[in-house]
């Protein structure tokens, strides 16, 4: 065996375990202690056989859809309440919700939220006084009028802003993404500006958000922590902002994308879906209700 060829020499007692100094301000961030885990929900014991055999049905008409290769919309406003109550606990709430706010201001919205199968959807369309319009339930990666109430409320120009003292690199900023977004083209990968790791001024970012507010399209997604998603008013740039889950923006950015794929169900959740609502009718069917 060679001898060891550097010479290890402890000098004043530099090793062991009381060695090094203590740091009392050495911090860590700390991290979630359990994952996100899929849990199916329950069909409400008291309700009556009639309403689970109707949400059986619909259900099992549209896993056929999506079977087919299909996108299904469903109508569910005018179910009775017996079968609405059985479809909101059979398919819970998911990690995803969107909010649109309406172009004329009128306290209408679209309120969406992913139930907990990737990828199926409840979209609902309130009216101003909150009453429900439209109830629909889609399998999809993301609900189209989503991608098209931001396409819609956006330009291709930047809004007016000023250039204050102080702001130093939003100039150089700002061409490059008026440059994305008059490029871009559908299907394109994702332009991503990492303002987290830029060294921007308190006067930088409120040039960005002069330059680009804030569009109508909001969706939050959960997880370990929140990713927060907003459209802007210049069409395919999103800001997306990632939190801990001490609620700590560990990174924000800017994407020239038609929609960010954080906010999107992949191909293998709509499939995994499709199988755990066929075991959600079995349940149903075994339960003696369909």
């Amino acid at each position: 065996m060679k001898e060891f060829p550097i010479p290890v020499r402890a000098t004043d007692g530099a090793i062991g375990p009381v060695s090094q100094p203590d740091d009392d301000s050495f911090s860590y961030m700390p991290f979630p202690l359990e994952a996100p885990a899929f849990s199916m929900p329950q069909v409400p014991e008291d309700a009556d056989a009639a309403s689970v055999a109707a949400a059986r049905r619909l259900l099992a008409r549209f896993v056929e859809q999506m079977d087919d290769g299909a996108t299904p919309r469903v109508e569910l406003s005018a179910l009775p309440a017996g079968v609405l109550r059985v479809l909101n606990e059979s398919l819970g709430e998911g990690e995803v919700s969107v909010r649109i706010a309406t172009r004329n201001g009128d306290g209408a919205e679209v309120r969406i939220q992913e139930t907990v199968f990737a990828g199926v959807w409840r979209e609902l369309h309130l009216r101003a006084d909150g009453s429900v319009e439209h109830d629909w339930l889609h399998a999809c990666p993301v609900p189209p009028v989503a991608l098209e109430r931001a396409q819609r409320a956006a330009t291709t120009h930047l809004a007016p802003f000023e250039l204050p003292r102080g702001a130093m690199n939003s100039p150089a900023l700002l061409t490059e993404i008026r440059e994305q977004v008059l490029h871009f083209r559908a299907g394109q990968p994702t332009h991503v500006i990492n303002l987290s790791l830029l060294p921007l001024t308190p006067e930088d970012q409120v040039v960005l958000e002069q330059a680009a507010p804030v569009g109508p399209v909001a969706i939050l997604s959960r997880g370990f922590g929140n990713c927060r998603i907003t459209s802007t008013t210049l069409r395919n740039l999103w800001r997306v902002q990632y939190f801990n889950s001490m609620q700590t923006l560990i990174l924000n950015t800017l994407e020239v994308v038609e929609v960010p794929e954080v906010a999107m169900a992949a191909a293998d959740d709509l499939a995994d879906s499709r199988e755990r609502l066929r075991e959600l009718l079995d349940w149903m069917s075994e339960s003696g209700s369909a």
